[in-house]
């Protein structure tokens, strides 16, 4: 169940928001003082965070800031009865997801802690996927990007050189970036990952380089950056292309120089780390554009490595499925499932834009809705709607993963039953579920026979 923590002083207000939440099914709880919710996010899960402005003992963006130092991922939305541009310009800058004016709209409400709980569950699944590209430490893989790929970790993880990882979207940067650094000489030391795209401007210095007591507002005590964690390990610069320009000036300095300030601070900090960059810009571009500075540009891009996007190695997809399979079924406690040929040529031919994450996706998908022991071609072009337009269509129009399910999981059902001429019984044998489990589905999803 998602759980969502109300931060305000203002009993009547979190009572109230409790009760909407609570009705919708969600798990609510809340408490009065800022620092009490603090702690709760230090012991607890939490999907969400709702979160007033102005309290007595600690303001919001005090809070805010305390709870993005260490939880940058957790969906923050703030409601506050002092609405004004300059307070949503600011709770945005400091990295809010939401901004609520009281009195609390309740449509309003839902829809922005809807929003924020799926946007935590892709943050978690993204990082869930994350893990399980890998098979035991091993990128998986026969083609001859792939092999090209493995000998130049072997080649570069020894040294101290740094590396610039490129490739689209869910090819595996991160991945990569961890197999050079387990391979290196620092593989006991720390591997402290930092995505640049995600950290606002504002908290971009302080997230690197760390700040001093009392540097800026909010700035309460001294906080240590990824450098200074990342000493004798690596530092991972994810999605750098996105990094601001005064960032990027800071850190050509550490390059240059071996050492950083902290925010506030004038005291030289010497640092020993290995850097390794990854984006999935084309950082010539960026620089033709001055968005990225050139002499960065140089410094992190040592040794290139580019990883390829799955539609270019297709020869891989067999291995990636089979794999994913096994992992999934085990973590869903189902039995072993195969893949036939027909369908193995049936993801071949797919565009896989998202790609080896999509990939993943559409493995777990067809498991689940199919939920046989062999999958066919024609399991999964149900699944996908028949057609690669259709399939980029439904990916189009879908803001969320389980919208994404949804939507497959009906046009599934909707052409069993029309192959079966609407005939409930046969259907439901088809699909292998209980003739009242597909009443249940049809309701959900609002299927009804056509005239």
């Amino acid at each position: 169940m998602n759980s969502i923590l109300i931060i305000d002083d203002e009993k009547e207000i979190c009572e109230s928001v409790k009760m909407i939440l609570d009705f919708e099914g969600y798990q609510t709880d809340y408490s009065f003082l800022p620092s009490e919710g603090i702690n709760k996010i230090e012991t607890q899960n939490y999907s969400a965070v709702l979160l007033d402005i102005q309290m007595p003992e600690m303001n919001g963006f005090e809070v805010l800031r305390k709870v993005k130092e260490k939880h940058l991922n957790l969906p923050v939305i703030i409601i506050t009865a002092h609405g004004s541009i300059e307070n949503a310009i600011k709770a945005t800058k400091l990295g809010a997801f939401d901004f609520i004016e009281k009195p609390i709209d309740r449509d309003k409400l839902l829809i922005s802690v809807r929003n924020a709980v799926e946007h935590n569950k892709l943050l978690l699944d993204n990082e869930e996927m994350k893990r399980t590209i890998f098979g035991e430490g091993k990128i998986l893989g026969k083609s001859k990007a792939i092999q090209n790929i493995l000998q130049l970790i072997e080649k570069v993880a020894p040294l101290d050189t740094r590396v610039l990882i490129t490739g689209e979207n869910g090819t595996g940067k991160e991945l990569v970036a961890r197999a050079i650094h387990n391979k290196s000489l620092r593989k006991e030391k720390p591997f402290i990952e930092v995505n640049c795209a995600a950290i606002p401007n504002e908290l971009i210095e302080s997230e690197l380089f760390g700040h001093e007591k009392g540097s800026f507002t909010g700035a309460v005590q001294q906080k240590i950056g990824k450098f200074e964690l990342a000493n004798k390990g690596t530092i991972f610069l994810d999605e750098v292309g996105d990094m601001s320009p005064q960032a990027q000036a800071k850190v050509l300095r550490v390059i240059e120089d071996g050492k950083l300030e902290r925010v506030g601070g004038t005291k030289k900090i010497e640092v020993d780390v290995r850097i390794i960059s990854a984006t999935n810009k084309n950082l010539v571009e960026e620089i033709s554009k001055e968005k990225f500075r050139e002499d960065l540009y140089h410094r992190l891009n040592v040794i290139p490595i580019n990883i390829p996007a799955l539609r270019e190695r297709l020869e891989d997809i067999p291995i990636l499925i089979n794999h994913f399979a096994q992992e999934i079924t085990a973590k869903h406690k189902k039995l072993p499932v195969s893949f036939d040929d027909d369908t193995i040529k049936f993801f071949q031919s797919m565009p896989w834009t998202g790609n080896v994450r999509e990939l993943r996706n559409a493995v777990e998908r067809i498991i689940i809705i199919a939920d046989k022991r062999l999958i066919t071609k024609k399991d999964a072009e149900a699944l996908f709607v028949i057609g690669k337009a259709n399939f980029n269509d439904l990916i189009d129009q879908s803001n969320s993963f389980q919208e994404f399910k949804d939507k497959a999981e009906k046009a599934f059902i909707l052409k069993q039953l029309k192959a079966n001429d609407w005939n409930i019984s046969k259907t439901a044998e088809i699909l292998d579920i209980q003739r009242s489990h597909l009443y249940n589905k049809m309701k959900k999803f609002g299927i009804e026979k056509e005239d």
